[in-house]
């Protein structure tokens, strides 16, 4: 894929949300997001996010797309056009397969929107770029996230360490996937 080649990010619409590409205002809640130690003590590195490390984050992201032609959307929802958070599929360098994610803002827990959004994303993964498996890595503790992967049919299949952490691999394959 040339660099220079515009990207058309994907647009999906849930029930009640919208995942969509980042924009510029979206700097302010995903920084109040990633600030929070309670969030980013299950994401690499692990420790909160300066506002200068949030805005190279979402620049990391949006280039993600240009680089692998996928990437993580900014959730934004529906009702009130809010950011919460953010979901998709990536996979940095060295990392061990396309993995599916997700982070929402404290705001928005609790309300069944990661397992929405990941069901989409999912959805995207296997008949948009018809992926033949999905990872997740979830770190021990994260119960959270545990609930979701289990939600959308994800099934633990070992525990690796990745940049120096303990990582759950959730995964589904294709087949998993049209067979549910």
């Amino acid at each position: 894929m040339d660099l220079f080649d515009v990207i058309k990010i994907p647009v999906i619409q849930t029930e009640r949300l919208t995942l969509r590409s980042y924009q510029e205002s979206d700097l302010e809640p995903y920084y109040e997001m990633m600030a929070d130690p309670n969030i980013t003590r299950y994401l690499v590195p692990g420790q909160p996010m300066s506002r200068r490390d949030a805005w190279r984050s979402i620049a990391g992201m949006a280039g993600h797309w240009v680089l692998r032609g996928h990437g993580q959307w900014a959730l934004e929802e529906r009702e009130t056009g809010e950011f919460i958070g953010r979901c998709g599929i990536i996979e940095p360098e060295g990392w061990p397969g396309k993995e599916l994610g997700w982070v929402l803002h404290p705001k928005a827990w609790g309300k069944g929107y990661a397992t929405e959004a990941a069901k989409a994303a999912l959805d995207h993964a296997f008949k948009s770029m018809r992926l033949e498996k999905i990872i997740s890595l979830i770190q021990p503790g994260n119960d959270g996230s545990v609930a979701v992967a289990k939600r959308i049919g994800e099934s633990l299949e070992e525990r690796i360490t990745i940049y120096d952490k303990e990582a759950d691999v959730f995964s589904m394959t294709a087949k998993e996937y049209f067979s549910q």
